[in-house]
């Protein structure tokens, strides 16, 4: 008998997974080719499927993400009743060999429902594994945005106390409701795209269709993480968190608009997200941003001084560092009462989840590259003319 053919199907499925393998292993090899591929052949899955997901009002990937769930659910239950199943078999065959009912033993067969599963699951991972290599993995391949981290202390101090400045004259300007919150009646969508847009003269990227950013209706589990948004490469959608403080809105839907334009490093995002807002017209847009960097910026200005000398400088004011939380007290009595698991578990785990991914990617220094920020700031922004 001759040897059993693969199938069309199953050379597909090897065609891509070689594909994907020697693409991502071009992209370490070659960081032109990782460049050539994110400015010429990337803004393609923007222009197409970011185009097709930007047209649902909710967040596409985040269904994908419940949809996945259920298909790990069902394939679990599937290896369990192979496994219960084929254990049986084996026993009926022990018995059929001890009495010498059957000379010649029977082979074990799964269900034709299950090989169809299965085979249905294994597309599914091949294809969610070329989707990242394309839309993530490659990404952090690319030249990085040049910076400098030699400064001085005068140069960070300066920085330091411009942004305090900003911060503490915008945040008297706002309308504010009973508890203090800022009251914004404007379309902070559409604002964070055009925003993002307006900087395709600094960075080219920017040009282009913009995907419409996304409210994650899992926010709840989303703030118990402490993160304000999410990239989705497999959606091509820039997602947030819709229960943190307005301020952080306009800023997080910028930053992960970067994300889908191929800035896939978190200082590099923040910078861009940092420069998109500053330079709207909108001037909330412009303090969420300046309130974006405050922290980076002020830690680093308190670290490198004694306490005198960071007391002497102009202060941070109370309605900034309002604005500044995370979630507001009411926030987060809603997602204590709505969570299922621990905020300290599920912070802890979020924290080790990202900080690997970074690590696996290149980023040596995992989330603390996201204060890296400061270093481009310095290099980037010339606040002296702000």
């Amino acid at each position: 008998m001759g040897k059993k053919r693969l199938s069309n199907s199953v050379l597909i499925q090897l065609g891509i997974i070689i594909f994907s393998t020697l693409f991502i292993i071009a992209c370490l090899l070659s960081t032109s080719f990782a460049d050539w591929y994110t400015n010429n052949i990337f803004p393609v899955w923007i222009n197409t499927y970011g185009f097709f997901t930007s047209l649902f009002p909710f967040s596409f990937g985040e269904k994908l993400i419940y949809l996945g769930l259920v298909l790990v659910l069902i394939l679990l239950v599937v290896l369990i009743y192979l496994l219960i199943s084929f254990l049986l078999f084996r026993l009926k065959n022990i018995k059929r060999s001890s009495s010498h009912e059957n000379n010649k033993l029977k082979k074990y067969k799964a269900p034709v429902f299950i090989k169809r599963y299965l085979r249905i699951f294994s597309w599914i991972l091949t294809i969610v594994y070329l989707i990242m290599n394309l839309n993530c993995f490659c990404l952090y391949q690319c030249t990085q945005i040049p910076c400098s981290s030699s400064y001085t202390l005068e140069e960070l101090t300066a920085l330091r106390d411009h942004i305090v400045n900003k911060l503490n004259e915008y945040s008297l300007i706002f309308e504010r409701d009973d508890l203090g919150n800022i009251i914004y009646d404007g379309d902070m969508k559409y604002e964070a795209r055009v925003s993002m847009q307006n900087l395709s003269d600094l960075y080219p990227r920017m040009s282009g269709f913009q995907v419409t950013p996304k409210t994650l209706d899992s926010s709840v589990f989303m703030s118990q993480q402490y993160m304000q948004g999410y990239y989705f490469p497999f959606s091509m959608e820039a997602n947030i968190n819709g229960l943190m403080s307005i301020g952080n809105k306009p800023f997080t839907m910028c930053h992960e608009l970067a994300h889908t334009r191929g800035y896939i490093f978190e200082d590099e995002a923040n910078l861009i997200g940092f420069l998109a807002c500053i330079n709207s017209d909108d001037v909330f847009f412009q303090y969420s941003g300046y309130l974006s960097m405050l922290n980076y910026v002020n830690n680093t200005f308190y670290r490198s001084v004694d306490i005198d000398t960071y007391n002497s400088h102009v202060k941070v004011s109370d309605l900034v560092w309002y604005d500044d939380q995370f979630l507001t007290k009411e926030a987060w009595e809603y997602v204590n009462s709505h969570s299922i698991l621990p905020t300290e578990t599920v912070k802890k785990a979020a924290d080790t989840f990202v900080d690997t991914t970074l690590k696996v990617n290149g980023v040596k220094e995992g989330m603390l590259s996201y204060n890296h920020v400061v270093d481009l700031l310095l290099t980037h922004y010339d606040y002296t003319n702000d």
